[in-house]
């Protein structure tokens, strides 16, 4: 009996560690471009990554044939959803890296970004992960695309205290 035990817990294991080595990379470029980190700099991606991992191995034997990078996509999605919402206030006030191609998007555009073009989830997957409507979900992709693909010029950062002349 024990030693079946250690065997199927030996195998959960493997699998594991297989899956990670496989997924982990793409999993930490997608946290990577929710929270618009610097690549070589992303302690929270990493952590998301780690949380959702964990939960993943969690319920790695009640998988029973569901996709574990699908759980453990969706389990990473809905940490960084829910870190922005109670963190940053209804997703709003959390600071991307400045170069982050992605820093002109709120948290909420950068997850239907990423999950829709980078990832290729359906809207409907999306809305439902998010709770949003479809419609939602649509109009913050195209927003969101649109900000991408045309930035507002930069604005000038003025020092702290200046007063702006009036015009």
């Amino acid at each position: 009996m024990r030693d079946r035990q250690a065997s199927r817990a030996a195998r959960r294991a493997r699998e594991f560690e297989a899956f990670v080595a496989g997924a982990a990379g793409r999993l930490l470029h997608s946290a990577t471009l929710f929270t618009a980190e610097a690549p070589d700099a992303n302690p929270r991606a990493r952590r998301l990554l780690t949380l959702a991992l964990a939960h993943t191995y969690a319920r790695w034997d009640r998988l029973h044939g569901e996709d574990p990078y699908e759980c453990a996509r969706q389990d990473l999605a809905t940490r960084f959803a829910h870190e922005a919402w109670h963190h940053y206030g209804a997703f709003g006030r959390a600071r991307p890296h400045p170069r982050s191609p992605l820093c002109a998007l709120t948290p909420q555009e950068r997850l239907v970004l990423v999950l829709r073009m980078y990832e290729g989830v359906a809207e409907e997957q999306v809305a439902a992960l998010l709770g949003l409507p479809v419609e939602r979900v649509h109009s913050l992709c195209d927003r969101a695309t649109a900000t991408v693909l045309h930035p507002a010029p930069a604005a000038v950062p003025r020092a702290v205290g200046a007063k702006v002349a009036p015009s």
